[in-house]
């Protein structure tokens, strides 16, 4: 069998709570990742997703359990592992080329040989045009792009990706995910890509997760069929795809009933 490229045993997070005591965002974790799979996880807001990309990144150290990355317990960032956030991380003060080439030059490459892989980068995300352009004068679609080329130059094994399109519009948003799956084909990339959109989840990924209400753990495991390529507009009109669907919605809504249970009494 495949080793696990990522693997939790049992993890549990811990924070202070708000006064005194603790609050549990998530509790007993197993979830395993293989090289090239491409993980999507969903789950109730709020219910403790975006930890779990933080333990795995290193960010945030488990509580209790175990936390692996390629065998080994996860201590600091591990080498190899990109990220890409909600809000973009790119540099006002920089144009596309340099923000781009930011992310190989902290990492000890000559500013030259940077530059070229960054410039290979814009290229590949359709911004040939615009490697000059400061962010403040690029689209929102296009600063994803630009996050997209920050992440990939680097060559990560492990890609984990918080919600990265939530913020774009239906269109832009389907452009981009369109954009993700032909740029990580090939690389042989683990990716995990966290999401509130099960339609999102299912278009893009090789396995959806579904967490439970808060605090977290892994509910359910659903394969996801459906050949690669993928056009995710064309897939979505598919039977396999809304076979697909209907399954793991029977399972996620239970845990979003909860939490919106849970929400109103807190309220």
């Amino acid at each position: 069998m495949t080793t696990p490229v990522i693997e939790l045993r049992g993890a549990t997070k811990r924070f202070p709570a708000t006064g005194s005591g603790t609050h549990t965002a998530v509790r007993d974790l197993t979830l395993t990742v293989a090289p090239g799979e491409f993980v999507a996880v969903v789950g109730p807001t709020g219910c403790g997703k975006s930890t779990t990309l933080s333990l795995v990144s290193g960010l945030e150290a488990a509580s209790s359990g175990d936390v692996l990355v390629r065998g080994e317990p996860v201590r600091r960032i591990p080498s190899g592992v990109g990220y890409m956030f909600q809000s973009d991380a790119v540099l006002p003060w920089r144009s596309v080329l340099d923000n781009v080439a930011a992310g190989p030059r902290y990492r000890g490459v000559g500013k030259r040989e940077a530059r070229s892989r960054a410039h290979a980068w814009v290229e590949r995300v359709g911004l040939g045009g615009f490697a000059g352009y400061y962010p403040h004068q690029l689209s929102g679609g296009m600063r994803k792009r630009v996050a997209l080329a920050q992440t990939l130059v680097n060559e990560p094994e492990i890609l984990l990706m918080d919600e990265p399109f939530s913020a774009l519009d239906v269109q832009t948003r389907a452009l981009m995910q369109d954009e993700l799956l032909r740029l990580w084909a090939g690389t042989g990339a683990a990716v995990v890509f966290v999401t509130h959109d099960l339609e999102e989840a299912i278009a893009l990924a090789d396995t959806v997760v579904v967490m439970t209400a808060s605090p977290a753990t892994v509910k359910a495991t659903f394969p996801v069929p459906l050949e690669r390529p993928r056009d995710v507009e064309e897939v979505r009109l598919t039977p396999e795809f809304l076979e697909i669907y209907r399954e793991v919605w029977d399972s996620l809504r239970t845990e979003v009933a909860k939490a919106r249970e849970e929400a109103s009494r807190v309220g």
